[in-house]
């Protein structure tokens, strides 16, 4: 597996290589300000600087499996390691924590797009998901330039647009592990995405995305689900020494 979109220490048994794609104007840090990792470090300081240059199929990705990481992302060693195990499992799916759901909306006749927690999900956005190296290039190669285009205008919806194709190849839902119910406390705590998320343009940019992206598909392809993996002994009344992801439990 390979982390690709993080700077972050991860000493983690899975890892590879971590790469980190430089997609803003801020000159690169020097050497000694990156962090020491066990595994190779490589940089990728993007051309264009535009979203979908995330999802490019880059050579430097050798491994099956892409631990995808917004730079605020906040996850535990142990959530990534738990992550991996179930993405082998279903290695066709988008495997990650934080989960959205589509709607439809019957009084504006209209797909909606909702971060409400409910008791369901048809997302897991790329933020923090892991998912096979080929939907990098089918992303690039398979879609057409419109939708990336838009993606690209709005620095928005790439992760949704990921979530669409991902669907419309496998025909199932992507696949949310344990409830990390900090992951948008945290965020929200982070100036630069909180500023974001509480934008209402953003938000209805998103739900543009969302009924243009099913016009070209031709129809909607994402797919509800009410399954959650979580670990064996997840939250049961034993031992926390005999649980393997213990720290999981703890979050």
């Amino acid at each position: 597996m390979q982390v690709f979109g993080a700077g972050s220490n991860y000493f983690l048994y899975y890892v590879s290589q971590i790469i980190v794609l430089w997609n803003c104007d801020k000159p690169l840090p020097a050497k000694h300000r990156w962090p020491a990792t066990s595994v190779p470090v490589i940089v990728i300081e993007g051309e264009n600087k535009v979203m979908s240059s995330r999802f490019l199929p880059y050579e430097t990705i050798v491994t099956d499996a892409v631990l995808s990481l917004d730079e605020d992302t906040v996850l535990t060693t142990t959530e990534v390691d738990f992550a991996f195990t179930v993405w082998q499992s279903f290695p066709e799916r988008i495997v990650g924590y934080p989960a959205r759901s589509h709607f439809w909306d019957s009084n504006k006749e209209r797909w909606g797009y909702t971060s409400k927690w409910t008791n369901d999900y048809s997302m897991v956005l790329t933020g923090a998901a892991i998912y096979h190296r080929y939907y990098h290039y089918l992303y690039t190669n398979y879609l057409p330039t419109s939708l990336k285009n838009m993606v690209d205008q709005l620095a928005n919806c790439e992760d949704i647009l990921m979530n669409f194709l991902v669907s419309a190849v496998t025909k199932l839902p992507p696949i949310k592990v344990t409830q990390k119910k900090q992951y948008k406390e945290t965020m929200m705590g982070q100036s630069s995405r909180a500023s974001r998320w509480a934008d209402p343009d953003h938000f209805a940019q998103r739900q543009t995305c969302m009924n243009k992206f099913a016009s070209w598909f031709g129809a909607m392809p994402l797919v509800h689900s009410q399954m959650r993996l979580d670990p064996v002994l997840f939250k049961d009344q034993v031992s926390i020494l005999r649980k393997k992801y213990r720290d999981i439990e703890r979050l």
